[in-house]
C-alpha cells in the first residue's frame, strides 16, 4: 500500500494536542488548501508515547488520530538533542517541562546540567509522519543546528525557540520572526520533503 498524494480539499487531522505545533503545521500546510482539523479540538486522547525515536513516536501519534477518525492524519514528534548531554532531552523534551508543561522549568534544567561545558550546541529534531486508512505510512525527518544561550531571549515561538540561536545567526528563535522561523526550522525542513513527495498546491 503506497502513499497517497493530498489533493487540494482532501481532509486530515493533525495529530497534536500542542497549540504551537499546529500553529506552526497548519500554516505550512494553509498554500495547499486541505481542510485541517487538530486533534486536540477533535477531543481525541493522546496516545502514550512508547516509540524510542521520533520516527516511532510520530508514527504512533499518527496511527492513533487516523484510527480514532478514519482520516489521513499527520503527526509531529520533535524535540531537542544536546551532544553534551548525550542527546537529551530528546524524545523526552516536552517531559522536562513537567507536568504544567513549563519550558522555562526545561531550559533552566539543560542550562543547569551543561553547567560549565564549552560544548552549547543542540539539534532541533522533527519527524513529520503520516498515516492512512488503509495502513500505509511515511515518515520525513528534519534537522537544524543551533547554540544554546543562557539567558534566554525572546517571547515568540514556543517550547525551546527563546534558548535556541540557529547556526549562521545572531537571535534566538524566540526572538526571531516566525514567518522567517518557519521557513528554516527543523519541522520546515521535514516539511518540505513531506510536501515534495505528497501535496499538491491549489
Amino acid at each position: 500500500m503506497s502513499p497517497r498524494p493530498f489533493q487540494p480539499g482532501d481532509k486530515l487531522v493533525l495529530a497534536t494536542h500542542n497549540k504551537g505545533k499546529y500553529r506552526e503545521n497548519a500554516a505550512l500546510l494553509a498554500p495547499f488548501r486541505l481542510e485541517v482539523l487538530s486533534a486536540g479540538d477533535l477531543g481525541l486522547p493522546e496516545p502514550e508515547e512508547t516509540g524510542s525515536t521520533f520516527q516511532e513516536n510520530a508514527v504512533l501519534k499518527a496511527r492513533a488520530a487516523c484510527e480514532a477518525t478514519g482520516l489521513p492524519a499527520i503527526a509531529d514528534d520533535s524535540g531537542l538533542e544536546v551532544p553534551a548531554l548525550n542527546g537529551q532531552p530528546g524524545i523526552y523534551t516536552a517531559r522536562w517541562a513537567g507536568p504544567g508543561r513549563d519550558f522555562f522549568v526545561a531550559m533552566k534544567r539543560v542550562h543547569e546540567e551543561l553547567g560549565d561545558n564549552l560544548d552549547r550546541r543542540g539539534f532541533f529534531c522533527c519527524n513529520l509522519s503520516v498515516a492512512w486508512p488503509d495502513g500505509a505510512t511515511a515518515s520525513y525527518e528534519g534537522r537544524v543546528e543551533g547554540t544554546l544561550v543562557w539567558p534566554i531571549r525572546g517571547e515568540r515561538g514556543f517550547g525551546f525557540d527563546p534558548m535556541f540561536q540557529p547556526q549562521g545567526f545572531d537571535i534566538t528563535f524566540g526572538e526571531m520572526d516566525p514567518d522567517k522561523k518557519e521557513r528554516m526550522s527543523h519541522r520546515a525542513r521535514a516539511f518540505a520533503q513531506l510536501a515534495e513527495a505528497l501535496l499538491e498546491k491549489a
